[in-house]
């Protein structure tokens, strides 16, 4: 064989490596209940008739040609009234790149960022493509705590960050765990990333989806920090499979005027995003937002059975998630299973759900398992029937912390 290229190993993401198992399963003929992708579309969240029709419109009128590589300028002007209006962030159009999803947007940054051996600083657990990303272009990572409050632990930030760290990640709200992170805990983490000339990358795709607490955006307490904000459309507005993210670079710092001025260069390279998607993405942010409500309360209700099926369970406590729309339960392994992903399969195996082992969300995902509840109310309690089962069945104890 021809070889490849060694950094192409460093690269997993278990959210869909875990497919593989369940094709497998597959071939049984048994029913399949999926609980491991964050896909709205795929299941009761719709995308928006009037998102739909902009983009029919879009292909009716022949705008699908080459548009600006930086983004349709009028999506661009409309994502700075989002992010510096209602959220507080310093902007302007030329601080705004749209990207094919934000995972390109993350891949871009990345790639404008880390050298060999840099390091990323990363709330453990932590969202895969963070870590694969930072090793793909030669970075390490570096899990910081999280408190039992759901707070970062600033003292522990402050022990990790040596002369190879250069960023600190956010995703807030957090994918695997749904905390949220308070504005207090966001100055911290800002004065902490200036104070030592560190990037801060903020992911906020969830942020029109926090249960019960108001939502506190890192645009309020960014100043002149250097913070890089990475948003898109695949969840609050149920655009998944269009492919639609932005990068938004703080105007107010000029510790970003390098990055500000280079990192174009790549959406040169790839030529442009997707323009009739982003006339889509242009009606979602001015279009009726009233589905958001409808879209929350129904993910807080099912939100609600899941953890109070999972706290019926003997010897199980599910602490209740604040954000997004996933639980991480953390499982006693003992003698029984080696490591979370064998209790993944088996359980997949044993009852046809399929959910996420906690190690492949970073070192302090270990023993935990992560479960989607974006399913109605009825797939997930047949879920949660089988997954009640197999643990009384193995007579292990499950945790969430």
């Amino acid at each position: 064989m021809i070889k490849i290229s060694e950094r192409l190993g460093r690269v997993e993401y278990a959210i869909r490596d875990i497919i593989l198992h369940a094709r497998e399963y597959q071939k049984t003929g048994k029913k399949i209940i999926y609980l491991n992708i964050g896909d709205p579309v795929a299941f009761d969240f719709k995308t928006p008739v009037h998102i739909k029709n902009a983009l029919i419109d879009a292909l009716n009128h022949d705008n699908d040609y080459y548009t600006d590589s930086e983004g349709w300028l009028d999506l661009r002007q409309s994502i700075v009234e989002k992010e510096s209006g209602k959220k507080g962030l310093d902007l302007a159009f030329d601080d705004v790149l749209v990207t094919n999803g934000v995972s390109e947007g993350l891949d871009m940054v990345m790639g404008s960022i880390i050298e060999e051996k840099d390091e990323v600083l990363l709330p453990g657990p932590y969202y895969p493509p963070y870590s694969s990303y930072a090793k793909f272009y030669g970075g390490n990572m570096v899990e910081f705590k999280i408190l039992d409050d759901g707070t970062p632990d600033i003292d522990d930030i402050r022990k990790k960050i040596t002369g190879r760290s250069k960023a600190i990640c956010l995703i807030n709200p957090n994918n695997p765990t749904g905390e949220v992170f308070d504005k207090k805990s966001l100055k911290s983490i800002v004065d902490v990333a200036s104070e030592n000339n560190l990037y801060i990358i903020c992911d906020e795709i969830y942020d029109e989806i926090v249960f019960d607490n108001a939502f506190s955006f890192i645009g309020n307490v960014a100043k002149d920090a250097p913070v890089v904000l990475l948003n898109g459309f695949s969840k609050t507005y149920s655009m998944t499979g269009l492919r639609c993210g932005y990068i938004c670079m703080n105007n107010s710092s000029r510790q970003l005027d390098s990055l500000r001025h280079n990192i174009f260069k790549l959406a040169r390279v790839r030529i442009a995003s997707n323009l009739p998607v982003q006339i889509a993405a242009n009606a979602a942010l001015n279009g009726p937002q009233d589905h958001i409500v409808q879209m929350r309360q129904k993910l807080q209700n099912r939100r609600d059975l899941v953890v109070k099926r999972l706290d019926e369970i003997d010897g199980v406590y599910c602490k209740k998630p604040k954000g997004a729309f996933y639980v991480f339960p953390k499982i006693n392994l003992q003698n029984r299973w080696k490591s979370d992903m064998e209790f993944v399969i088996e359980m997949l195996n044993s009852t046809g759900v399929l959910t996420v082992h906690g190690s492949g969300f970073g070192i302090n995902g270990s023993n935990h398992f992560r479960i989607v509840y974006l399913p109605q109310e009825n797939v997930l309690e047949e879920a949660m029937d089988r997954i009640e089962l197999f643990l009384k069945k193995n007579n292990k104890p499950c945790f969430v912390i």
